[in-house]
């Protein structure tokens, strides 16, 4: 199979789909690998890292995508890209369609099959190509909002552990999951005083014996949420419906409720966001306000800190990209459902349940998709 990595092209995003290491076990394999000019210097990885593990180097994207069989990246593409798509080419890669019908409407009309890395499964029910960059992006959650509750970044001039004597900033984690776990450790680090929200008990459990009394857990209900987050100094929203739009758990009406130059910190943007008031921004401007409450909705967190996450994300692809590449999607995924869950377009029709629902499409089983 010829394996194609194109360049990332969304704003500040230095992620690569693929690093030299993983290239190698590709062309080990058979396969051939081409990546694009400088698709790696983000990570520190030059042309000829990439040469020397066994792949050609393409001046540019469109000649990737007119020749490979297989597109392998880091962040959804973007519309010039989606308009190289075509029938019967694989798209592996993040997608997060349900908040974005535009970009579902191109993968559609393109006619290729696009497996999307948020909602492949695994035999445990987590999230296996998620979990990496939820890591990353909760805690990098805790270092952007305490740096947006500095002074003059507009905040409310709090330092995150306090210090003896003085009150700690008060950090409300909304969801239990990978990301809050992980922005749970980082502002226990840093001395903050943490809550946790969640509407599963034994995740609450599981945050209790993980932190002890390092942390306080709380059943989530509306009133909880109020509760909290009008106390809060920085809010840390981090809930996740596999491939659905997050749930809108901080309206408006709360956001008025909340403390003026307060920070809320959306992980969840990239599905929409937990926020009534939330909207996707970029590294180069990463924050707006709303209410006097500061909103930080970065949607490629990750990408600010691209060697880490690039490697944490290849570590947990690359299973699934040398079976794509072995066998084919098809007995790749009629071999693995867990693979088949990831499965979200093909050839024309929308394949995941969550997003033919919200935008409107009919839904094609997977399994119907595999017998085409």
């Amino acid at each position: 199979m010829l394996i194609g990595v194109p360049k990332e092209i969304k704003v500040k995003e230095f992620r690569v789909g693929m690093t030299p290491t993983s290239v190698r076990e590709l062309t080990g394999r058979g396969h051939s690998v081409v990546v694009e000019t400088n698709a790696g210097i983000g990570i520190g990885m030059s042309d000829e890292d990439y040469k020397a593990a066994g792949a050609t180097i393409a001046d540019d994207a469109a000649s990737i995508f007119a020749k490979a069989d297989m597109i392998v990246k880091v962040k959804e593409p973007q519309a010039v890209e989606r308009a190289m798509l075509r029938k019967g080419q694989l798209l592996f890669t993040y997608l997060h369609l349900a908040p974005d019908p535009e970009q579902t409407k191109d993968l559609v009309e393109s006619g290729a099959t696009c497996i999307a890395y948020e909602t492949v499964t695994s035999p445990s029910g987590g999230l296996p190509l998620l979990a990496p960059m939820s890591e990353v992006a909760g805690r990098l959650a805790i270092q952007a909002g305490a740096y947006h509750l500095e002074k003059p970044h507009g905040g409310l001039g709090l330092l995150m552990g306090g210090v003896p004597g003085v009150e700690p900033a008060k950090v409300v984690v909304i969801g239990g999951g990978m990301v809050g776990r992980h922005a749970a450790h980082i502002a226990i680090g840093m001395g903050a005083d943490v809550w946790i929200l969640d509407r599963n008990v034994d995740v609450m459990r599981d945050l209790w014996h993980q932190f002890g009394r390092s942390v306080n857990t709380v059943y989530s209900t509306a009133d909880a949420i109020e509760e909290h987050c009008s106390r809060a100094d920085l809010v840390v929203a981090g809930v996740l419906l596999p491939g659905a739009a997050a749930p809108k758990l901080i309206t408006r009406d709360l956001l008025k409720k909340m403390k003026p130059a307060s920070v809320i910190v959306d992980v969840a943007i990239d599905q929409g966001g937990c926020c009534e008031t939330s909207r996707p921004t970029t590294h180069d401007d990463p924050t707006y306000v709303v209410d006097d409450v500061i909103h930080y909705c970065v949607a490629n967190m990750p990408g600010a800190v691209p060697k880490t996450s690039t490697y944490a994300l290849n570590n947990a692809t690359l299973p699934f990209i040398i079976a794509l590449a072995d066998k084919g999607w098809k007995k790749a995924c009629q071999d693995d459902k867990h693979l088949l869950d990831g499965l979200n377009v093909h050839d024309g029709r929308v394949t995941y349940k969550a997003v033919a629902d919200v935008l409107g499409y009919d839904y094609l089983d997977p399994q119907d998709a595999l017998a085409m």
